[in-house]
């Protein structure tokens, strides 16, 4: 990991600001975090704090955590299946320094599991080949029998838990500038804002409820874009003897450059731990397929290695159980399972093996429902959730910002008395309330029919009366207008 892709990661300096600083550094030596603080697009004092924030790369083998055997499984198993040969590339796969790896090839040339094949001629010019032996491969074959986990070595449950809390999402503090920034283009109450704000920075859980269609899940969205910080997630952490999958693609949003990045031969390495991932704070959305064991540690029992549960991959962001009450499993059940969490900010996992281990218990839940608090939860659990917020429908004034936001979108001006057409359409012919999903489906109703009849997309009162048809079913319908009538109005 790189200092200069770590500070772009972090927002501190800007992309352009590192390949100046990196054109200084190839001319006068230093350090690239030196270089941009002599530059002024740095100041020493948030460099300083980076740093000491930022995990530190072990420099002996007892600071990664892991025993000599550990090690020697991880890397005999990572030159076994990739055909590695060299310190520098097992480092790649592994994510462990060089000189780490190197001391682990050193103990496996000892007990003759390696044996030295000579220079490699490439990177480091004492990168040295090396080729597993009879002995190596019987070994790496027997590291497989136990676990077949081939990838970033793992950190300690302990670093973990501690990086954890350092990194807490309670320990960020959000303005009133900056709920509003996340909200910008939603219309919402300046009211909703005031309420909001203190929940975001609690730390604690919320309950978004509602009748459906006004929002609650673009709102659960926007209070993730809230937080702008960066954190690190591990690859890996090992608890019993036990490796726990946790960085995930599909969920985690990494902040390093991709494509073209800032890494090249000219830019030397800093003393970071590649185990880590900065990361944007995750936002991860569990609907209607949630289940209780979902919650669990899932044991791959071919691989024999585990992947960590939703709410853990959620760590240190904001889990969101979306059409809460609609789940495969019981309300009941689901409320139990997180009482201890959400109480004491601690949750315990259960291994395999039948061990169990605590870890903290720090992201912000969101419940998002559609149905009735009271007839979701008893009293006693409602009082644990601290923030209950009514997300509820527009006010004609928020229905025409809607709108007027959505046909703006679309490519076309919208008057206000046309919406106050639509409104007394649902209103009266309808027989619905207002609701914030209601302006983007009606225009995605006329762009269609628009786009079918040729012509271009407008406001006219058949297309409305098409549109209403489509989202009120009624057992009786009146006649409507026909594609014909449309396209000759």
């Amino acid at each position: 990991m790189f200092i200069g892709d770590l500070l772009v990661a972090h927002g501190l300096v800007s992309p352009q600001d590192v390949a100046s600083a990196l054109e200084i550094q190839r001319s006068n030596g230093g350090r690239l975090g030196e270089v941009l603080v002599a530059m002024g697009r740095l100041d020493q004092a948030r460099l300083d704090a980076f740093i000491k924030a930022a995990p530190a790369a072990p420099i002996t083998l007892a600071e990664t955590g892991l025993s000599v055997i550990d090690l020697l499984n991880l890397v005999l198993k990572a030159m076994y299946t990739g055909g590695l040969e060299t310190a520098s590339a097992v480092s790649d796969v592994v994510k462990l320094p060089h000189r780490i790896v190197q001391l682990v090839f050193d103990q496996a040339v000892e007990r003759k599991l390696l044996e030295v094949l000579g220079t490699s001629g490439v990177r480091i010019a004492t990168d040295l080949r090396h080729a597993l032996t009879e002995r190596g491969k019987q070994w790496a074959a027997e590291a497989f029998s136990k676990s077949q986990y081939v990838g970033p070595a793992p950190v300690t449950l302990e670093t973990y838990c501690a990086r954890i809390m350092s990194q807490a999402i309670s320990n960020t503090r959000i303005d009133r500038g900056g709920v509003e920034r996340a909200f910008t283009g939603l219309a919402v109450p300046s009211a909703f804002v005031l309420q909001i704000g203190p929940a975001i920075n609690s730390g604690r859980s919320i309950l978004l409820y509602g009748p459906a269609g006004n929002g609650k899940t673009t709102v659960a969205e926007r209070i993730g874009a809230v937080f702008p910080d960066t954190i690190y997630i591990p690859y890996a952490f090992q608890v019993e003897g036990q490796i726990v999958k946790v960085y995930d693609a599909g969920v985690h949003e990494s902040r390093l450059p991709t494509g073209t990045n800032l890494k090249s031969t000219a830019l030397r390495r800093e003393d970071f731990d590649m185990r880590w991932v900065p990361c944007k704070r995750p936002f991860i959305v569990v609907g209607g397929e949630m289940t209780l064991e979902m919650l669990d540690l899932s044991y791959n029992e071919t691989a024999k290695f585990y992947e960590a549960p939703m709410h853990v991959k959620a760590m240190g962001g904001i889990f969101t159980i979306d059409d809460f009450g609609r789940q495969l499993v019981s309300p009941e059940a689901l409320l139990n399972r997180w009482i201890v969490p959400l109480e004491r900010r601690a949750d315990f996992l259960k291994l395999h093996t039948g061990k169990s281990f605590q870890l903290p218990f720090d992201q912000l839940v969101i419940f998002s429902t559609n149905l009735s608090p009271g007839d979701l939860m008893d009293p006693a659990f409602l009082r644990r959730i601290p923030y209950k917020l009514l997300v509820g429908a527009p006010s004609v004034a928020e229905y025409h910002q809607i709108f007027h936001g959505v046909a703006r979108s679309a490519g076309f001006d919208i008057a206000p008395e046309h919406i106050d057409a639509v409104i007394a359409g649902i209103r009266d012919r309808g027989g619905m309330q207002l609701a914030s999903y209601q302006p983007k489906f009606i225009v995605d109703q006329w762009k269609a029919t628009c786009k079918f009849a040729g012509i271009p997309l407008q406001y006219r009162p058949e297309l409305l009366s098409m549109a209403l048809a489509n989202l009120v079913i009624k057992e009786q319908t009146s006649s409507m207008p026909g594609l014909a009538q449309v396209k000759a109005a």
